[in-house]
């Protein structure tokens, strides 16, 4: 019994570290995004070409 509870315990702490990942990677797309945008627009000629 004590070994499924240490196993519970492991699988939540990695849990919790997977949902910290996730949460960093999330914040770390919004700021990407709006420089991306720029990038995309200053990649464009007057005339909308490329």
């Amino acid at each position: 019994m004590r070994e499924l509870e240490k196993r519970v315990r492991d699988l939540e702490r990695m849990l919790g570290r997977k949902t910290m990942e996730v949460e960093i990677l999330k914040e770390a797309l919004d700021l990407a995004a709006p420089k991306k945008r720029l990038l995309r627009l200053a990649s464009f000629d007057k005339d909308g070409s490329r």
